[in-house]
């Protein structure tokens, strides 16, 4: 993504969508499509969802040579820009397992949805007992390589010894390759180009800023609203580890919200309200430290949010930092928790945001 491209968001422009269609018989089809929309939702196991709408009724599978080329078939969706001198930049929104494809057989439209490839993990689920060992970014690429044994798999983090984890029979594999990524402090998910990532979620307070949503003329910020809840919030995590397989003696850590100027502050009015994690990867003081604090940074969110409404950005991911600047003239960081990205002109483009904070 280049600066221009950033730029070219908040003009008046000319928005640039394909659709295609990667069937299983090696073919792929770009599909001319007419709406649709891709949510991205840090909060959600699967995190990308997708719906496209198109008037071509020869992707609804009638024979069964059409079926066998559909099931299991993916769709990669991009949304961009046109610079008014011939030239585009598309930035990827997804890959997706086409989930399901219905519409009138004479009339149309066709609506085809998909989600993206976590939900192929998730959906192995396990038919014999399964344990993972080794370190966190073995462990993880092991039950991906699972079931997807030509998947790109990136990590970021350092990697670490986990204790054994034996999953049953009918355990999801990708609840189990989250377990074991939090021993590290990290989140494992598929990014915009369908590659599986290993990582920690950037820290607010030192990430670097990627757009500013400023009100105003030559802005994008659309509309804007700030809130504030107790429910389902916690000021404390107590992450243990115990396991038995290997020997090893119990571990624990409590990771607690240690900022007296913070609302949530573990000694302050809020009050103490810890929750609790356990896992038998958790081997180590410094692992249960780790997982601690990556489940603290979630527990703690929703005491701060923000929902905003602006000029689309494709190229967002969940976890970048956002300078917002209110119409009041106040400024604010906040990190991205959800969006939504239309595939028309008119679209809405609402941001839910977490962990907000006064940009001095």
């Amino acid at each position: 993504m280049s600066s221009r491209f950033l730029a070219r968001l908040a003009e008046s422009h000319e928005v640039v969508t394909r659709v295609q269609l990667f069937r299983t018989d090696g073919s792929v089809l770009d599909l001319e499509h007419t709406g649709g929309a891709v949510t991205v939702d840090r909060g959600q196991a699967i995190r990308r969802t997708c719906t496209a709408t198109c008037a071509d009724l020869s992707v609804i599978p009638r024979t069964p040579a059409d079926k066998l080329a559909t099931y299991g078939a993916r769709l990669r969706i991009s949304r961009g820009v046109a610079f008014g001198d011939g030239s585009q930049e598309l930035v990827p929104l997804g890959v997706f397992r086409l989930d399901s494809v219905d519409g009138d057989l004479t009339e149309g439209p066709v609506t085809l949805q998909g989600k993206s490839l976590e939900a192929c993990i998730a959906d192995d689920k396990f038919t014999q007992v399964w344990t993972a060992t080794g370190t966190v970014v073995g462990a993880v690429t092991a039950l991906i390589t699972r079931s997807l044994p030509d998947a790109d798999v990136i990590s970021t983090i350092t990697d670490g010894p986990i204790g054994a984890r034996t999953f049953d029979i009918e355990a999801d594999p990708w609840a189990g390759a989250q377990e074991i990524a939090a021993a590290a402090g990290a989140e494992v998910y598929t990014n915009a180009d369908g590659v599986f990532v290993i990582a920690e979620m950037p820290d607010l307070l030192t990430a670097v800023p990627v757009w500013a949503v400023e009100a105003g003329e030559g802005g994008v910020y659309v509309t804007g609203n700030r809130a504030m809840a107790s429910d389902g919030v916690f000021n404390g995590v107590l992450a243990r580890g115990e396991n038995v397989y290997e020997g090893v003696p119990p571990v624990s850590y409590l990771a607690t919200d240690s900022d007296p100027g913070s609302p949530t502050y573990w000694d302050g009015p809020y009050g103490r309200r810890p929750m609790f994690y356990s896992s038998s990867t958790l081997v180590s003081l410094a692992a249960c430290q780790q997982a601690a604090t990556l489940k603290l940074a979630a527990a703690r969110a929703p005491n701060a949010t923000g929902d905003f409404t602006s000029l689309p950005n494709p190229a967002l991911e969940p976890g970048d930092v956002l300078r917002v600047s209110h119409p009041d003239g106040s400024r604010e960081l906040h990190q991205v928790a959800s969006f939504r990205v239309p595939l028309d002109e008119g679209g809405d483009f609402p941001i839910a945001t977490i962990s907000a904070k006064e940009d001095g």
